[in-house]
């Protein structure tokens, strides 16, 4: 990022919108150059709920599960721009966008369901964007250097065969007919906890800095 930080006797007042002198929005946490403002934070809250068809929380809690999210996709643009990996553009998440207007029977019940979580169709199309990218991105980052042992496909597949003999399952298929599955699926754990030991290994490594201190769970001064 090109931002740089600004002083500390200014971080209340940084990244803000001024309107009439009123402001608008304020800086909440910054990680390294790059800052996550209040409405940052609730506007994941609002689209994650819309997303999930969950009834939005705006607690504090709530909050510092989002700002902990957000920190996470900091860190990830940052090693984006590192690495020079191309994003794709924005005609990319339309796919996206037209299954979730589809689970709506009119556009009015989906503009509805948009004015009633608060958010624009604009924040919609970016997070959609965002999920494409990072989906992209963590599959070109990681999967490469994953390797799954024919063991471990051959003990997950006596688990699933366990559970369909439970099951009454008939005819219960062979390992080579689930093996492709099976080591997509070991593949796909194998890159989840890749990514969150970056994530950790990441955080240990970045300045980041809880001007809202209640998002951290610290008393505030």
């Amino acid at each position: 990022m090109t931002r740089s930080l600004l002083p500390s006797a200014l971080c209340l007042l940084s990244a803000c919108a001024l309107a009439g002198g009123e402001i608008i929005d304020r800086i909440a946490i910054t990680v390294g150059n790059e800052v996550i403002t209040e409405s940052q934070i609730i506007e994941e809250l609002r689209v994650t709920a819309f997303l999930n068809h969950d009834k939005l929380d705006l607690s504090l809690e709530a909050r510092r599960l989002a700002a902990a999210r957000l920190i996470e996709q900091a860190l990830v643009r940052r090693e984006m721009e590192l690495s020079r990996y191309p994003a794709p553009s924005a005609n990319d998440a339309e796919v996206s966008l037209k299954s979730v207007q589809a689970m709506y029977p009119s556009e009015q019940q989906y503009q509805k369901q948009l004015d009633d979580y608060g958010i624009t169709e604009d924040a919609l199309k970016r997070r959609l964007l965002w999920q494409l990218t990072l989906l992209r991105f963590v599959d070109f980052r990681f999967r490469p250097g994953i390797q799954i042992a024919d063991s471990d496909v051959q003990a997950y597949y006596q688990q699933q065969r366990s559970e369909w003999q439970k099951k009454g399952v008939k005819p219960i298929p062979s390992l080579e007919e689930t093996r492709a599955q099976i080591e997509e699926i070991l593949t796909q754990n194998a890159i989840d906890q890749a990514l969150d030991r970056w994530i950790t290994d990441q955080q240990t490594q970045m300045t980041i800095r809880y001007l809202d201190k209640s998002l951290r769970g610290e008393a505030l001064p």
